[in-house]
């Protein structure tokens, strides 16, 4: 099964991921493929602006620091793609007509998304063989939207989960066909639980293709009805983060 990954250049919390992933299911990807991290006609400057404007120094102090050391530690997906041997590029428009032509050319049975920040839209959807997968870090239907498990804490969850599931054109819709679910440490960090998420992830993502390849994997339309969803946290969402005694780092 040739497998296609479209994610965002994150140095922090995705080379781990896919280091996992690739590492132990030997995985046949094809390629994984790296879009833009920010949002539509937002530039750099914006998108440090809003986040320090979010998280203040705290967020800062600890996110500089990390990237530097990525950087000088050649932390990337793209040294993990080497090491792998798995093809790695860019793409600015997952669903522009000849990236598609593209996925059509090499074959692609499965598409993954990780942290892709595009939405997919239906000739992205239907060109796989066997579907396009999302990994959300939360027990969908619930914490649908941006930084699940930011809200998770900051709303004091005890459990948290990871989701898999086909997608449709909606965000954080489709079909559930693997959840994870574990337990919120009380001391545990914004960074320390994304990045025992991520891993959860992984695994759960290595069983959830194998079951897709033996054709034993079970489709669960997700209930919007009884989810909820977030956007982009403000500063009181940041207050109650708080409040509950968490911290970013």
């Amino acid at each position: 099964m040739k497998i296609v990954f479209l994610t965002t250049n994150d140095p922090i919390y995705l080379p781990s991921f896919f280091n996992r992933v690739f590492g132990q299911y030997n995985v046949r990807a094809s390629a994984v493929y790296i879009v833009p991290p920010l949002y539509k006609n937002q530039t750099t400057f914006q998108a440090a602006l809003r986040y320090y404007q979010t998280f203040g120094f705290e967020g800062l102090n600890g996110l500089i620091p990390r990237i530097v050391w990525a950087k000088l530690y050649k932390q990337s997906i793209a040294s993990i793609c080497s090491r792998f041997d798995v093809k790695f590029g860019l793409v600015k428009d997952v669903n522009d007509e000849s990236f598609l032509v593209h996925l059509r050319q090499i074959g692609t049975d499965l598409v993954i998304s990780v942290s892709c920040p595009q939405i997919f839209e239906k000739n992205l959807i239907e060109l796989p063989r066997y579907g396009c997968l999302n990994i959300h870090g939360a027990i969908l239907p619930q914490y649908r939207g941006v930084l699940p498990s930011f809200w998770m804490l900051a709303y004091g969850e005890k459990r948290a989960g990871v989701s898999i599931y086909y997608v449709n054109e909606k965000i954080d819709a489709g079909e559930l066909c693997g959840q994870c679910i574990f337990e919120i440490l009380p001391d545990e960090s914004l960074n320390d639980f994304i990045m025992r998420s991520k891993a959860i992830a992984a695994d759960l993502l290595i069983e959830i293709v194998e079951k897709i390849e033996s054709g034993t994997v079970m489709r669960i339309p997700l209930d919007l009805t009884e989810g909820s969803y977030y956007s982009w946290p403000d500063k009181e969402a940041v207050r109650r983060f708080h409040a509950n005694s968490r911290r970013l780092w």
